[in-house]
C-alpha cells in the first residue's frame, strides 16, 4: 500500500510536534510505502534539522507555511488569459470570503460551510490552472474582497468595523495559510498515485489531502492528539490580534475543521476530549474511531520493574519526594505546584520538590526564572539554609529531550509523580509516569481523565489547596500509593504502547481501501478498446513480497 503522510510543523524534522510517534508508525509498517508531505511551521523547526525515515519513507517533499510569499507561476501569455484569471480569482475569493464574515447570504451554517467548499476548491483549481496563487492572495482585489464581504449586511459588529489594517492582517495571514492549494502535488503521479492520504494534524495539513480526494479520489484520512483548532484559537490570542482579525481567522479554521472531517473517510481522535471537538466541528460519528498514541515503553522498563519491586515491600521514605516533568511554560501552571508544595513542607517538613525541565525549552527561560524567584519567596529560611549545606528543599533540574535515558530516571526519583497543567491534550509526561509504575496526581484538564481512568488521583485545576491535599494523601500512604502505581503501568501497557498504536493503524488503512478505492486509470488497447486483466490481482496487494519471492529462491 502507498501512504502520503500530511505533516504540518512535525515528521520529519527534529523538533517537530508529534515527530516521536509519526516515527515509530512508520517504522511498524515495513511492508507499506510511505511518502511524507511536509508543511514547515516555522524556521527554528527546520534550523533542528530532520530524523533519517527508514527505507520504507520512498521520498519526503518539503514547503514552507511561513517567510515571503513564493514566487508566482508562470505569467499568462495574453490580456485575455489575464482578464479570465483575475475574474475567477475574484468569484471563488468572493464565495470564501462572504462564508468568513457570514453575512446575511451565509447565516445558516450548512449554507456557510457549501460557500466556504466552493470558494476553496474553486482557488485551488484556478491556482492548478493559472500556475499559484500567492500574488493574487496579497493583491488589492483580494483586500478589496475581503471588506466587501465584512461590510455586507447582516455581518457581526466586530467583524463589520474591522479597519484597514485588521483586513491586511488577515489576507497576510490567510495567503500563509492557503498556500498548499498553490503546491504542485496533485497530479497522478503524486497524491493521486497514493492509496492513502493520511493528514496527521488538522489544520492546513489537511488542504492537501482535501485537494487529493476533490481531484484524484484518494481518501483522506485525519489524526488529531491535539486539536489544531484550538491550537490556533490560543495561538491567536497569544500572538495579541485584535478581535476582529481573531474572529475571521478563527471562522476560517473551524470551517477548514469541518470541512476536513466531513470529507474523511475515517477520523481517529486520540482521546474522548479530541472527539468532543471534532464532533462539535461536524465529523460524522459513525467515520470516528478513537487511537492512543503509542509510546515506546521499553524506555521506562527498567523504572517500571523498580516499581514493582518496591511495591512488594512498600514504605514511607525519610525524604518523600514530589516530582513534575515536561516542559516548563504558563500552561504547566508550575506557579500553582510551588505554592501547594509550600503547604505540602508545612506537614511533611522532609519532602523535596524536584522539578525536572526538559533541555531546549529557550523559550521558557523567562518563566523557569519567574518560577525560581517564587520558590525562593516562598522558602526564604529553608533558601538560606540550602545555601549553607548544598541541599534545597526545592531544586530545578534540566534532563535531555524526550527520549533520552534520563527521562525514566527522572520519573523514578519521585515517591509522587504531579502534572499541574491548566491545559492539556493528551499528556505524555502522564502516561509515562505510568509506565515508570508512579503514583499520580494531576489537574484534571483535557484527556487526563481518560487516561489515569482511576489509577492516580485527580484535582481541579488551579487549586493547590487540592493539589497538595491529594499530593499529601499518597505520600502518607506507600501501600495506597504502590497499589495505584501498579495499576496504572498496566493500564499504561495495555493501552498506550507502540504495538497497539501501529496495529490500529494497520487495520484502520486496510479499512479505509477496502471501503473507498482509488478510481484509476483503465489500461487501454492500442486500438481504443479496453484490456481488462492486464494486471494480475497481486499487483493489488497491500503488501511487499519477501525478498526470498523476489529473488526466485523459494523453499520446498
Amino acid at each position: 500500500m502507498r501512504i502520503a503522510l500530511l505533516t504540518e510543523g512535525g515528521y520529519p524534522y527534529a523538533r517537530g510536534e508529534g515527530g516521536a510517534w509519526c516515527d515509530r508508525l512508520v517504522r511498524g509498517l515495513p511492508h507499506h510505502d510511505f511518502d511524507v508531505y511536509a508543511l514547515s511551521r516555522s524556521p527554528r523547526g527546520e534550523e533542528g534539522g530532520q530524523v533519517a525515515p527508514p527505507e520504507q519513507v520512498r521520498r519526503v517533499l518539503t514547503e514552507r507555511l511561513w517567510g515571503a510569499p513564493p514566487a508566482g507561476g508562470a505569467a499568462d501569455r495574453s490580456r485575455a488569459a489575464r482578464r479570465a484569471r483575475d475574474a475567477a480569482f475574484r468569484w471563488h475569493f468572493g464565495e470564501f470570503t462572504a462564508a468568513l464574515a457570514g453575512g446575511r447570504d451565509a447565516s445558516h451554517p450548512n449554507e456557510r460551510a457549501e460557500r466556504f467548499a466552493a470558494g476553496l476548491y474553486g482557488l485551488a483549481e484556478s491556482a492548478a490552472e493559472h500556475g499559484g496563487l500567492p500574488a493574487l492572495l496579497t493583491g488589492h482585489d483580494a483586500l478589496v474582497l475581503l471588506e466587501t464581504a465584512c461590510r455586507a449586511p447582516g455581518v457581526r459588529p466586530l467583524i463589520g468595523d474591522a479597519t484597514v489594517s485588521e483586513l491586511l492582517t488577515v489576507t497576510a495571514l490567510l495567503e500563509r495559510q492557503l498556500r498548499p492549494l498553490s503546491l504542485p502535488w496533485y497530479g497522478p503521479g503524486e497524491l493521486g498515485a497514493a492509496d492513502v492520504c493520511h493528514a496527521v494534524s488538522g489544520g492546513p495539513a489537511m488542504l492537501p489531502g482535501l485537494l487529493a480526494k476533490r481531484f484524484c479520489g484518494t481518501p483522506l484520512m485525519v489524526t488529531e492528539y491535539t486539536v489544531r483548532l484550538r491550537e490556533a484559537l490560543l495561538a491567536h490570542r497569544a500572538a495579541g490580534f485584535t478581535p476582529a482579525v481573531r474572529a475571521l481567522l478563527g471562522t476560517y479554521h473551524r470551517l477548514l475543521a469541518g470541512e476536513g472531517y466531513r470529507t474523511a473517510a475515517l477520523v481517529t481522535p486520540g482521546s474522548t476530549h479530541v472527539r468532543r471537538w471534532q464532533e462539535r466541528c461536524g465529523a460524522p460519528r459513525e467515520r470516528m474511531r478513537t487511537v492512543y498514541p503509542g509510546i515506546d515503553a521499553t524506555r521506562f522498563e527498567r523504572a517500571g520493574e523498580a516499581a514493582e519491586a518496591e511495591a512488594a515491600a512498600p514504605a514511607a521514605h525519610a525524604d518523600p519526594t514530589v516530582a513534575w516533568v515536561g516542559r516548563a511554560e504558563p500552561a504547566k501552571d508550575l506557579i500553582a505546584l510551588l505554592h501547594a508544595f509550600h503547604a505540602i513542607r508545612k506537614e511533611e517538613p522532609q519532602a523535596r520538590l524536584r522539578v525536572f525541565h526538559l533541555r531546549g525549552a529557550s523559550d521558557a527561560a523567562g518563566y523557569l526564572d519567574h518560577c525560581r524567584s517564587l520558590a525562593a519567596q516562598l522558602f526564604p529560611d529553608e533558601a538560606a539554609h540550602a545555601h549553607a549545606v548544598g541541599e534545597s528543599p526545592v531544586s530545578f533540574e534540566e534532563i535531555g529531550s524526550p527520549g533520552a535515558a534520563e527521562l525514566a530516571d527522572a520519573y523514578a526519583a519521585g515517591d509522587v509523580v504531579v502534572l499541574s497543567s491548566t491545559a492539556e491534550g493528551f499528556p505524555l509526561t502522564l502516561v509515562e509516569a505510568m509506565l515508570c509504575g508512579r503514583p499520580t496526581v494531576s489537574t484534571d484538564v483535557g484527556a487526563v481523565r481518560e487516561v489515569i481512568g482511576g489509577t492516580g488521583l485527580v484535582v481541579a485545576p488551579r487549586n493547590p489547596k487540592a493539589l497538595a491535599e491529594a499530593t499529601l494523601a499518597l505520600l502518607r500512604g506507600p501501600e495506597r500509593a504502590a497499589r495505584l502505581g501498579a495499576a496504572a503501568r498496566e493500564r499504561a501497557l495495555a493501552l498506550f504502547t507502540v504495538g497497539r498504536c501501529v496495529d490500529a493503524f494497520r487495520e484502520s488503512y486496510l479499512d479505509v481501501v477496502a471501503h473507498h478505492p482509488v478510481p484509476r486509470e483503465p489500461f487501454w488497447s492500442s486500438a481504443g478498446e479496453p484490456r481488462p486483466f492486464t494486471s494480475p490481482a497481486e499487483s493489488w496487494s497491500p503488501t511487499r513480497l519477501a525478498p526470498s519471492l523476489l529473488s526466485g529462491d523459494v523453499p520446498r
